[in-house]
């Protein structure tokens, strides 16, 4: 349900993108062409929160192609660098159309940015309900409210330039639709760069995650442990997870599964340990005070 909204968001952004390029290039509107950019900045965005949600509806089949996934991530860092590039072209040409305005057609300039605040609060409609609950949906809809503030800035101008013919307002508007740009793309880079370095993503409470592995009944040590993102959506975990009775180890698998499931957490690699030798980076960094009384008893798992 979620990657179909995203879907339906991303069909109307990229279509009217396409729309604001060709009425900017028609109108002479740089205000236009500025926020154009800034709706192709969400269209890559809703393009990776897609992917995201669709790999999440499918676990077990991405866990197997960790390589390929990587692409929509570097795909978005390419966009990301991209959007930077043509924030700054867009400054700089507002800068020099402040100095020397030019003649626009501030009714199609006002029909174009009117149909396309109309379009950004359709996709929040289509969002709204759903971005509480889900990361990816959030995130697009965090980028359609941006859309809408650049929305307002251009129906703004156009107005502004049409009862009073002051000119200069199509570049004032443009360099604040291009600060909207240079945001959204630093977000794009920042996201994607944490992925690509195998950060520990920022909605997985670390501390949570240690706490777990340890409070599971038979374990007595937790070493070497990592969590990072694989792309958006799917969320990794390795772990050397002590525990002493070897006879127990499905079932203690299992229940950490379970758990790591619980955290948002669904490719878990987790080696199981039954002696007390470490051969790994982070050796006793983790470890329970009780070993005896908590592996006395392990509750099954349904």
């Amino acid at each position: 349900m979620a990657s179909r909204r995203i879907g339906w968001v991303l069909a109307l952004t990229a279509t009217f993108t396409l729309v604001e390029i060709v009425g900017g290039l028609i109108s002479g509107s740089l205000a236009l062409l500025a926020d154009a950019g800034h709706m192709f900045t969400d269209v890559a965005a809703l393009t990776l929160a897609m992917v995201g949600s669709k790999i999440a509806q499918r676990k077990a089949v991405a866990a197997h192609h960790f390589g390929n996934l990587r692409w929509e991530v570097m795909a978005a860092m390419l966009n990301g660098l991209a959007l930077f590039v043509i924030g700054a072209m867009i400054t700089v040409e507002a800068f020099h159309r402040m100095r020397t305005p030019q003649e626009i057609d501030a009714i199609l300039f006002g029909i174009v940015a009117a149909l396309g605040l109309g379009v950004n609060l359709i996709s929040l409609r289509v969002l709204h309900g759903h971005h509480h609950n889900d990361i990816n949906v959030r995130g697009a809809y965090l980028h359609i409210v941006g859309d809408v503030l650049g929305s307002v800035g251009a129906v703004a101008a156009a107005l502004v330039i049409h009862f009073t013919g002051w000119l200069p307002a199509d570049a004032i508007i443009s360099v604040f639709i291009s600060l909207l740009v240079l945001r959204s793309a630093w977000r794009l880079v920042k996201d994607s760069g944490q992925i690509l370095l195998d950060r520990v993503p920022t909605h997985v409470p670390v501390d949570d995650v240690e706490t777990l592995l340890l409070d599971a009944p038979g374990v007595t040590r937790v070493h070497d442990l990592h969590v990072w993102t694989v792309t958006s959506g799917l969320v990794a975990i390795s772990a050397h997870v002590v525990v002493p009775d070897l006879e127990s180890h499905p079932v203690v698998l299992r229940h950490l599964e379970l758990g790591m499931n619980a955290l948002g957490i669904h490719h878990v690699t987790l080696q199981l340990e039954t002696g007390d030798h470490c051969g790994g980076e982070h050796c006793g960094d983790h470890d329970v005070p009780t070993p005896v009384a908590r592996s006395a008893a392990i509750p099954p798992v349904p």
